[in-house]
């Protein structure tokens, strides 16, 4: 069987049915060893940020190195596409650390100020923490959309600032240019619907806790996510505009020619949010690999009737493969 290759069934092909999918509870169903050996584990950055994440070991130290997994925006460490991933990993004799992005997951109450797709620094300094904890084995990053943009990101300052360990990198569905992809969701009413549910809900665990600090009321009526993401910045951030925010987390054309540790990116045709075209302008460099599938929809590249993710073979093949030298 071709590892590169993904040729599901007719009835798996629609990109609505793979995007669905992917995020669907049953698919997570059944014993999880990954999930059964978590220890939950919250990291300190140098600037006082918390984040949450959890550490599944094996029983039985195999050295096959640590995989840290980093979900989409509005998922988290407990996503159906985490869960499963990390299970397919840990089977495979991998330790597994499912970071939470801050204010996802149980982690409002963590950090007073509130998530911006911007805050890489303190992703970075979660995962150089994690790596450094690791030494001497190998450290492995895999990211989903928002997460894989993140995860691109921290491969990007690696060329200047490297993670001691830090091995390989994988990229799935990943947002490169967050307006396109705005307004892509914004034109979905089903997965407009999907993202106003968990976003609002989210705002409104935050205000909770935090009830002299923010009022999302003025958010909670606005029906799409770009005018949600406009009166949100105007009220508690320093950016003039959405668009201007979104400039500070996009990867187009030469934003990834500088990477030099190995990182493979999967994407497919036919994405609902992430526009394809996008991925045939990037200059990359001879490190990165570039993987386009017509299939998989938004995260999902599911290959059979058992629902599993294709690129899951990709990354054992590829960590498992990886030279000490990387």
């Amino acid at each position: 069987m071709d590892p590169l290759r993904l040729n599901p069934p007719f009835w798996l092909r629609p990109a609505g049915v793979q995007t669905v999918l992917a995020s669907a509870g049953l698919r997570a169903l059944g014993r999880n060893a990954m999930v059964d050996a978590a220890r939950q584990t919250i990291l300190t950055t140098a600037e006082g940020v918390r984040l949450l994440g959890y550490m599944s070991r094996q029983a039985r130290p195999r050295q096959k190195g640590l995989v840290i997994l980093l979900h989409g925006w509005e998922g988290s460490s407990e996503s159906t596409y985490i869960r499963t991933t990390g299970r397919f990993l840990f089977s495979h004799g991998f330790d597994v650390f499912r970071l939470n992005l801050r204010d996802h997951g149980p982690s409002h109450h963590l950090n007073t100020g509130i998530f911006y797709a911007v805050l890489l620094d303190e992703v970075v300094d979660a995962v150089r923490q994690i790596a450094d904890a690791e030494h001497p084995n190998p450290v492995f990053l895999a990211g989903f959309s928002l997460g894989g943009n993140f995860a691109l990101r921290i491969a990007r300052q690696c060329a200047a600032q490297p993670i001691n360990g830090l091995k390989q990198v994988v990229s799935i569905s990943p947002v490169l240019d967050p307006d396109k992809a705005t307004d892509r969701i914004d034109d979905s009413l089903l997965i407009l619907k999907y993202f106003l549910k968990k976003w609002r809900r989210s705002l409104a665990v935050k205000q909770q806790l935090f009830p002299g600090r923010y009022d999302f009321s003025a958010l909670m009526d606005v029906d799409n996510i770009r005018e949600m993401t406009e009166r949100l910045l105007a009220r508690y951030s320093d950016y003039d505009s959405a668009g201007t925010y979104f400039r500070g987390y996009t990867l187009t054309n030469n934003d990834l020619r500088d990477i030099t540790l190995p990182t493979t990116i999967i994407t497919a045709r036919d994405d609902p949010i992430i526009p394809v075209a996008d991925f045939y302008d990037l200059h990359t460099s001879e490190s990165t690999r570039l993987i386009v599938q017509p299939y998989g929809g938004h995260n999902g590249f599911l290959e059979g009737w058992r629902l599993n993710g294709w690129y899951e073979r990709v990354m054992v093949d590829t960590f498992e493969n990886a030279s000490p030298s990387d």
